[in-house]
């Protein structure tokens, strides 16, 4: 593991919110915002995950799915009304598909062709889209109407290297995660009229809980793909958080590769 020691100061004063805060990425982002000095608020749809975190940090804790475009709109007023603005938002929230995964597992294990678009089912495609990409698009349309009207903001989303260097048997979530690029670049553009900047981070492989869950032979397969090799998530806190940060001030509408060197170097 190789992250920057936190500046107490880069987010002093400022109020932030992560979705998806409650484990993995969003929870190494939670700790490294609050390091900084901001007001951290925390949204998890597992609201055990989100208070444990939140009451680490001081914080604030609140539960969502990020698939209820209500529910979203419903905590940024919540985190609004208490603290008064709204700095930083980073939605990390996402998910994965054990289930294709476990196909992916099945078919290297007995040297067999891959087979997963035939047999991928209405609701597997419909889930991963509906957190990774309609939740996307709920969690920027909930901040931008709020820091359009102060003049200010950075959010951060989400996406996936994936969506450049796609895993063979996984086109829901590269879809997915494709479709959170286009979307952020396209907030992007709009947001950026009013003062509020939009970025998206492409990890690779990151150690996380979801990670965790990743079939042995699945999990090789991609380690093997990096020069550097699965990421931990205080390294990926590390990119989220200069994209929000001040320090970022003339970068709008990027997409930050933060893959290990998976496809552009090995």
């Amino acid at each position: 593991m190789n992250h920057h020691a936190p500046d107490p100061r880069r987010f002093a004063g400022c109020t932030a919110l992560v979705t998806g805060g409650g484990s993995g990425i969003g929870a190494a982002v939670v700790r490294r915002l609050a390091a900084e000095g901001a007001r951290v608020h925390v949204a998890d749809v597992v609201a055990d995950n989100a208070t444990r975190v939140a009451e680490s940090v001081g914080g604030a804790a609140y539960p969502v799915d990020v698939t209820d475009g209500a529910a979203v709109d419903a905590v940024v007023d919540a985190v609004v009304a208490t603290a008064g603005s709204l700095d930083v938002v980073v939605h990390t929230a996402g998910v994965d598909d054990p289930v294709a995964k476990g196909w992916l597992q099945e078919a290297r294990e007995a040297g067999a062709r891959v087979d997963v678009v035939s047999r991928l089912a209405d609701d597997q495609w419909r889930r991963v889209v509906a957190v990774n990409l309609d939740g996307t698009f709920h969690v920027l349309r909930a901040a931008v109407r709020v820091m359009k009207q102060q003049g200010s903001g950075s959010i951060v989303t989400v996406g996936s290297s994936a969506s450049f260097d796609t895993l063979v048997g996984y086109p829901h979530y590269a879809a997915s995660k494709a479709g959170v690029h286009a979307l952020t670049q396209s907030v992007a553009k709009e947001a950026i009229a009013y003062g509020v900047r939009v970025n998206t981070v492409a990890p690779g492989p990151v150690d996380t809980p979801m990670a965790g869950r990743t079939p042995a032979s699945v999990r090789a397969a991609m380690e093997a793909t990096g020069a550097v090799g699965y990421a931990s998530p205080e390294e990926l806190a590390d990119n989220i958080c200069y994209l929000a940060s001040p320090g970022a001030s003339n970068v709008v509408g990027a997409v930050l590769l933060s893959n290990g060197g998976r496809f552009t170097v090995s």
